[in-house]
């Protein structure tokens, strides 16, 4: 089973504030769990959210980039 995570501990893990993950919530952007009145986000939930939103470096061959002025 899945570890769960409170919302303090998901903002730790993205270096965030607790504002940031309560607005995932609230705006249904990443899964979570009720437990009674608590939140508690999964670990798999808050990974797929990580990878989902990785931007990957964009790699320039030499000679590609023009010069701008």
């Amino acid at each position: 089973m899945d570890r769960l995570l409170t919302v303090n501990q998901v903002a730790e893990v993205l270096g965030t504030g607790v504002r940031f993950p309560r607005r995932l919530i609230e705006e249904r952007r990443i899964a979570f769990v009720k437990v009674g009145r608590h939140v508690r986000i999964p670990e798999s939930a808050l990974s797929a959210y990580v990878a989902e939103h990785t931007v990957q470096p964009v790699t320039v061959q030499r000679g590609v980039l023009r010069r701008v002025a």
